[in-house]
């Protein structure tokens, strides 16, 4: 089959006005949980889009630890590709495709750091591994092989064995606060539903459909 042929009529279910909640957080939380009762794969993967200084945007999975009414959070190296473009240029969005829901959520707005206890917090509830692995990764640079990696995470294992890991001065999180939100649901014949929440300038929320 070629791939002008690779088509799928979607069908599960429809999105009106009157189906969205007020906050579009609690309209995304809703969704969230749906996607988890689906069993959709990693339901907090979103791929998030930065641009560099010459305009050029680029794009990785990445997964979204926190959500409250102030924004969208997740964590990574400041020092990585999406944190130099992000020290540039605070615009983002950041899209995540229930695929098997027939659903993606489409947030843009502004990333800013989130404070240094919101950052260690996370960072020691993650793994040991996972901890030791922000020590090793000087995320997007150009390494030699796999064994520098290797190499690090025993020297770390050896340097903090017993010991607490701290958490790197280069390593934290960003709060994306939305200035849109879309809530995209696959309709037949490609007339899909696309609702999408703007923030107006007195913090309230306005919602306009958008043409599929």
């Amino acid at each position: 089959m070629s791939l002008a042929d690779l088509r799928k009529d979607y069908s599960l279910a429809g999105l009106t006005e009157k189906d969205l909640a007020k906050d579009p957080f609690r309209q995304f939380e809703k969704w969230f949980q749906e996607a988890e009762a689906g069993k959709v794969i990693e339901p907090n993967a979103m791929t998030v889009c930065t641009v560099d200084s010459n305009g050029q945007p680029s794009a990785r999975t990445l997964l979204l630890k926190a959500l409250d009414g102030r924004g969208f959070v997740f964590f990574t190296n400041y020092e990585s590709r999406k944190g130099r473009q992000l020290a540039a240029n605070a615009r983002v969005s950041l899209l995540f495709p229930w695929l098997a829901l027939e659903r993606q959520v489409l947030v843009e707005g502004t990333a800013t750091k989130v404070t240094r206890e919101e950052s260690e917090t996370y960072f020691h509830s993650r793994p040991r591994g996972s901890q030791l692995g922000a020590w090793v990764s000087q995320q997007s640079t150009i390494i030699p092989g796999r064994a520098v990696l290797e190499d690090s995470l025993q020297a770390l294992e050896k340097k903090y064995a017993g010991a607490e890991v701290p958490l790197p001065a280069n390593w934290g999180g960003y709060r994306v606060s939305p200035e849109t939100i879309e809530f995209w649901q696959g309709r037949r014949s490609r007339l899909h539903d696309r609702l999408r929440y703007r923030r107006e300038k007195d913090g309230s929320w306005s919602v306009e459909r958008l043409a599929p």
